[in-house]
């Protein structure tokens, strides 16, 4: 098995004294679109903060890019080439459209390689080009949450990871997004997807986890969590 891009291993993590997880292993490889799935509170968004360096990991380690990462400031792991559009989006909201895509490649210094990724978020969210002068706190949650993504791709992360980008919105926009997320990955980027829409989120990637409380307890396919029994029931709503 060749190296993986990003891979976590055997990482718990604490919010003070309450353990948040538990020997969390997985791994993203190029060109893949990884789903983690699980209830409210499993731990998915902690593991994806662990990732970011927003929270430490206590043991195990992170290794991105051949390179361990498990002490590197959040700053720093952005730097590096790991994205992530927040759950809640968290734009600004009294700053433009555009100015929001401009503090996605804060750390950039390629004024032409930032022109040239303007445009293609404008190609993969014509509706964030319409907007690009409007407030950010005037969109609706389907527009902000493309611009989330959009900033994201600012960075032009080696790897995009999405928190609950679903979340609230309409089920033609939902469509919509996760439409883009695929054409995203097939322009080279590799996704790692929390989402707790488990059925679209599994449709579309290559491959799934599945946590609970704080410990991954499936891994598989795709196509294999989608058909497993115990993953409908509890996950699916079959």
């Amino acid at each position: 098995m060749t190296a993986a891009l990003l891979e976590v291993q055997n990482v718990d993590a604490f919010y003070g004294r309450v353990q948040a997880l538990r020997g969390i292993s997985l791994r993203v490889d190029k060109g893949e679109i990884v789903a983690l799935i699980g209830s409210n509170g499993a731990g998915k968004t902690t593991t994806l903060r662990a990732i970011s360096g927003l929270v430490r990991a206590t043991s195990g380690r992170i290794v991105f890019d051949g390179r361990d990462i498990s002490r590197t400031p959040a700053s720093a792991v952005v730097k590096l080439g790991i994205s992530q559009a927040p759950e809640g989006r968290r734009l600004f909201s009294r700053m433009t459209v555009y100015d929001n895509l401009q503090m996605g490649a804060y750390s950039r210094r390629d004024g032409h390689g930032i022109k040239e990724d303007l445009e293609r978020v404008y190609d993969l969210f014509p509706r964030v080009r319409e907007r690009r002068g409007q407030l950010a706190g005037t969109l609706s949650g389907g527009e902000q949450q493309m611009v989330a993504v959009a900033r994201a791709l600012m960075a032009r992360p080696k790897v995009l990871m999405l928190d609950e980008p679903s979340l609230g919105l309409a089920p033609i926009l939902i469509e919509t997004i996760f439409k883009t997320l695929v054409e995203i990955n097939a322009q080279g980027t590799p996704v790692l997807l929390v989402e707790q829409n488990a059925n679209k989120a599994l449709e579309i990637a290559h491959r799934g986890y599945v946590l609970e409380t704080g410990s991954m307890v499936k891994e598989g396919s795709g196509r294999q969590l989608l058909e497993s029994e115990e993953v409908r029931q509890a996950y699916l709503g079959m």
